[in-house]
């Protein structure tokens, strides 16, 4: 039998260095906060992360979208199931490939997102300014090599 004990140094060690450690736990964090700023609104913010790129001009399909995300196929899935659920996106045919499916925003969902970028944009600042020197692009590029 091995003994897979670790020395408490080690375990330290691993909670003040490691990168993915600390950003998975930042992650948790940040995702909490979110959630409370936009629950007022009946949303989430993985639902808003969701909604934002539905915003634009761009119309992905639901695989596109889950990429873009960095979520898996099934997730993707079931939060479009909720999102149009409650009126916030339609799904759409793929003109090319009629099994494929196209999210947009619905009129209410729009409404919905105008009430949530205000509130994201007051508390967005506020992180912002407790995370000097961190930005969403270079956080953006970590693990882009590793998936």
């Amino acid at each position: 039998m091995n003994d897979t004990s670790l020395t408490i140094e080690t375990v330290h060690e691993i909670r003040d260095e490691c990168l993915c450690f600390a950003t998975q736990r930042a992650a948790r964090r940040l995702a909490r906060r979110f959630d409370r700023v936009f629950a007022p609104l009946g949303l989430t913010n993985g639902q808003f992360s969701m909604l934002v790129p539905l915003l634009g001009p761009w119309r992905p399909r639901l695989g596109e979208l889950a990429e873009f995300l960095a979520m898996d196929a099934a997730t993707m899935s079931a939060a479009i199931k909720t999102l149009e659920k409650r009126g916030l996106v339609a799904l759409q045919a793929d003109d090319d490939d009629a099994r494929a499916r196209r999210p947009a925003l619905t009129q209410t969902g729009r409404d919905l997102m105008a009430r949530a970028v205000p509130l994201w944009k007051m508390d967005h600042a506020l992180v912002q300014n407790t995370a000097a020197g961190l930005n969403a692009k270079a956080l953006a590029r970590l693990g882009q090599d590793a998936s």
